[in-house]
């Protein structure tokens, strides 16, 4: 029928204007993670990136970023792209699990930004198990800090803060065991300044 557009087929790239669903640009910002992940451009280019993806709207949106990515044998964006193959990382050895479990831990014993920041500097180098670590407890003793600075501005702070310190140190010494047990480990309610 003359005038009415169809959807695309499976190898066709769908018209410029229809809308893109959540999973269309969840897989687009799959790709663009992991042409971060080897490198193909800095943190800049995958921020404005990302930014572009998860704010499409059509898959004219969509697309430009693709092509970017791929050149002009883009996959289409409106298909299901499989995630891409993630590396397997060797289980970390004993002295990474020690220096990851020492990044949340010096926290908890007086070094809450000095000891996670010296951790990721030089075993985060060597290991990314001791730098996953070592910067999941980094944002998190930097959100109590800026926590503890603007807590007391209000009356209700003022008596937040001390609880807010107790749970930052239960947290940093689950932290520490998770490490050490090679499970994952997420702080929550955390500002992720750093990468």
């Amino acid at each position: 029928m003359a005038g009415v557009s169809t959807p695309a087929g499976p190898g066709q790239v769908p018209p410029a204007h229809l809308r893109v669903t959540n999973q269309d640009r969840e897989h687009v910002v799959e790709h663009v993670k992991a042409a971060y992940a080897e490198g193909r451009f800095d943190k800049f280019e995958f921020d404005e990136r990302l930014e572009r993806a998860m704010t499409a709207r059509t898959h004219g949106d969509l697309m430009p970023i693709m092509t970017e990515l791929y050149g002009e044998q883009a996959v289409p964006a409106h298909r299901p792209i499989p995630a891409p193959p993630r590396r397997h990382e060797a289980p970390p050895e004993s002295n990474e699990r020690l220096g990851a479990s020492a990044a949340h831990l010096l926290a908890a014993v007086g070094f809450p930004i000095a000891g996670p920041l010296i951790l990721m500097l030089t075993g985060g180098k060597t290991s990314p198990y001791i730098r996953r670590h070592a910067v999941e407890a980094l944002n998190f003793q930097l959100t109590m800090l800026a926590a503890t600075i603007l807590l007391p501005l209000t009356v209700i702070g003022i008596l937040l803060v001390p609880v807010i310190w107790v749970g930052a140190f239960v947290l940093s010494i689950a932290g520490g065991i998770s490490a050490l047990s090679e499970s994952p480990f997420r702080y929550p309610l955390t500002i992720r300044m750093v990468k």
